[in-house]
């Protein structure tokens, strides 16, 4: 974030994007639209986010071109974000941390997105081996879908949402610098639900994945009037709005230099 800017790139092959490509809603064209998407943008993003979902509809040859993408992605320096979402207990959590988080993983990922709904503490699995192995977790705390609020606000001042960040913030306590590796998903378009919940990001010392730049509504302004003091700790992330300049690499680079340049404030 401090060397590239603070975007993140969505890559999100949802069937209608593919056939605004010219593709096939198969895994051949899962592929190219996923490899021309990371040549356009691994140079100049901080993170890319495969959505996992959308890999996973395509079966075994889905999930191998998941495995295509996050090792290029290795190959061309920019950080990967698995999101997969899992959560779970013992054992199967285990599991989960073990194929994302594990270094000889062929589905190894820098960092991977967690839900903490059984718990924050049956992420430890996945909160341990990321520490193991210099990878990281984004962690669901406040998501911008309508359904979020009637779990993660109840509670008020006292809400879900704030135990996670403080359970994250205590998490970050075990790593030294800047930032630690246990950051927070908080959706770019959950406007005044920080104040309102007293939400204090910045001492969670992590990175927050904002996920809502462009096609739902979010702006490069917004976002530094939502997040206030934790602007710096926010990895901005677009998804449709850059995919949607393809086929094209230059449209895709533009777009993205675009929405790079907000972020950044010029």
């Amino acid at each position: 974030m401090a060397s590239r800017g603070p975007l993140c790139v969505g890559i999100d092959p949802h069937p209608a994007l593919l056939a605004s490509w010219g593709l096939d809603d198969d895994a051949e064209g899962l592929r190219r639209f996923s490899l021309t998407v990371l040549e356009a943008v691994a140079s100049l993003a901080a993170a890319v986010k495969p959505q996992v979902a959308l890999y996973e509809r395509h079966g075994s040859a889905g999930m191998a071109v998941l495995e295509e993408v996050l090792a290029t992605a290795r190959d061309e320096a920019v950080l990967s974000i698995a999101d997969a979402k899992r959560g779970d207990i013992g054992s199967t959590m285990a599991a989960y941390a073990d194929a994302w988080l594990r270094d000889e993983s062929p589905l190894a990922a820098d960092s991977v997105t967690l839900s903490p709904y059984l718990g924050f503490e049956s992420l430890r699995p996945a909160l341990d081996l990321a520490a193991e192995t210099g990878r990281g977790v984004f962690v669901l705390a406040l998501t911008s879908n309508p359904e979020g609020a009637s779990v993660q606000h109840v509670g008020g001042k006292d809400s879900v949402a704030r135990r996670i960040s403080a359970a994250a913030a205590a998490e970050n306590s075990r790593y030294e610098g800047n930032l630690g590796s246990v950051g927070l998903v908080v959706g770019a378009t959950v406007g005044s639900a920080l104040k309102d919940l007293d939400l204090d990001l910045a001492a969670v010392r992590g990175p927050i994945l904002a996920p809502g730049l462009g096609a739902q509504g979010a702006t490069p302004a917004g976002l530094r009037a939502t997040f206030g003091d934790a602007y710096p700790l926010v990895l901005g992330t677009s998804s449709r709005e850059i995919l949607s300049a393809g086929p094209q690499i230059r449209g895709l680079r533009e777009a993205a230099l675009r929405t790079l340049d907000g972020l950044r404030g010029e």
